[in-house]
């Protein structure tokens, strides 16, 4: 996309040799049969490194804007799904180190967003707590330095997650703080202005998305089919009760009293493939190919996971879905954020000693359509390993959840389709993106390795 890497990094927390990687084979094509077979006994963890096992993972289901979810706030969502996270994996309350917690426009929550879900998820006081901004990868990125603190010691039991109530998302009027005097006060879009907005540029994301289609040669039809087959597969795993394994219900105010169940993604719904077809261009009106159909619907929701070291999972008898093999973050210039993972995604196999052939199935964040595509174009990966599920432009993007959100959709993908090897990958405003490897285990490993 023209802009050059200006930073990044990688971390390998599980690294596979090289020999026996390349002996394993490719794990591109085919189900069951044609999944990568690791090494017998893969290094768990780099020398003087822990290995950062993955104990339990859940996310809620997400609420369309002003929908199902919208009377509760970020940090009330961020609560249900560690409160839920912490009773699937069994893990006691007491054992957690730290929880770090994802959210992109915090204002109007009130001070410290994770340590307020943190408490209403009922942890105990002594508890640290932070909140991450990297905008839609903050909550991958919490997982990451949750997997960096139990890898060289700091902590053995990590809650890492991201929550966001776009509905809620306050406007501002900057005026008034010095006094508007005469005339109209403006009022700003704080979703737009802190979430949505390039402050680098001064342009909308969709702006950058309708960039990458151009320079990509990405048309309006190859988007719309994309968005299309995109809830197409969000439904069948819905109707299949595949989604189930990684949603936790969220009880919210009924009409009329009491409280009510609400249980599965709102948007999948929505979509008619004929209208969606016909809608106008939203960034461009004359000449362009993103709309609002082919693009992420605005969205609230919140995701969990809970890491633990070795020893954190014999002393507490904690279930092990998966571990982290590494990650990696990478940057470019902002207009430039829907191919960023096309870096973060190599330095994150690198850092777990893998390469793209090893990978069995992919989730890549879909802000819009074309980044997707445009990721899968320049990575030659198989359309059918990447979101198979469904992405965001099906069930939406509740921007400080999607990064966790990937990485709970990606177990449960690996888990129904018996895949071993999974990448998670998610742009950012600003020109940046991280992407992490994990492996997907049935049963305690041998931790004594």
């Amino acid at each position: 996309m023209g802009g050059l890497p200006l930073q990044g990094e990688s971390f390998g927390v599980g690294r596979f040799s090289a020999s026996a990687a390349a002996a394993a084979g490719g794990g591109g094509g085919g189900d069951a049969a044609a999944v990568m077979q690791p090494p017998q006994r893969p290094r768990a963890a780099p020398p003087g490194q822990q290995a950062v096992y993955i104990v339990s993972v859940v996310r809620s289901p997400l609420g369309a804007f002003m929908g199902g979810l919208s009377p509760l706030s970020a940090t009330d969502l961020g609560a249900a799904v560690i409160k839920a996270a912490l009773q699937r994996g069994r893990v006691p309350p007491g054992a957690v180190g730290e929880v770090l917690m994802g959210n992109v426009v915090s204002a109007g929550l009130g001070q410290a967003p994770a340590r307020q879900a943190s408490l209403k998820a009922g942890l105990p006081l002594a508890v640290d707590c932070t909140t991450i901004n990297k905008v839609c990868s903050s909550g991958l990125k919490a997982i990451m330095l949750g997997a960096q603190s139990i890898a060289v010691g700091t902590n053995s039991v990590v809650v890492a997650g991201g929550m966001e109530s776009m509905s809620n998302i306050p406007y501002y009027a900057p005026s008034l703080r010095a006094g508007a005097r005469l005339g109209h006060a403006q009022l700003v879009d704080g979703m737009i202005q802190d979430g949505l907005w390039d402050a680098f540029h001064d342009i909308h994301m969709g702006e950058c998305a309708e960039m990458c289609a151009e320079q990509l040669g990405i048309g309006r039809a190859e988007q719309d089919e994309h968005a299309i087959a995109s809830v197409e597969r969000a439904r069948a795993a819905t109707a299949a009760g595949l989604v189930d394994w990684e949603v936790t219900g969220i009880e919210v105010p009924a009409k009329g009293g009491g409280t009510q169940l609400f249980a599965e993604d709102e948007a999948i719904h929505k979509m008619n493939a004929d209208k969606l077809r016909k809608l106008k261009p939203f960034f461009r009106p004359q000449s362009g190919t993103v709309t609002a159909g082919n693009a992420s619907p605005i969205s609230d929701g919140a995701a969990a996971v809970v890491l633990a070291s070795a020893e954190a999972v014999r002393r507490h008898g904690l279930p092990v879905l998966g571990r982290v093999l590494g990650f990696g973050d990478a940057a470019v210039d902002p207009r430039d954020f829907p191919t960023a993972p096309t870096l973060a995604i190599p330095k994150a196999l690198d850092a777990a000693g893998l390469s793209a052939e090893h990978v069995d199935y992919w989730e890549i964040n879909e802000a819009f359509s074309v980044v997707d595509l445009a990721n899968r174009k320049l990575l030659k990966l198989d359309p059918a390993r990447v979101n198979v599920f469904g992405g965001a432009v099906a069930i939406g993007h509740p921007i400080g959840a999607s990064g966790t959100r990937l990485i709970v959709t990606l177990l449960n993908v690996l888990r129904c389709k018996q895949g071993r090897v999974g990448v998670a990958a998610i742009c950012n405003g600003g020109g940046g993106a991280s992407a992490m490897v994990v492996e997907r285990l049935d049963a305690v490993p041998d931790l004594d390795q």
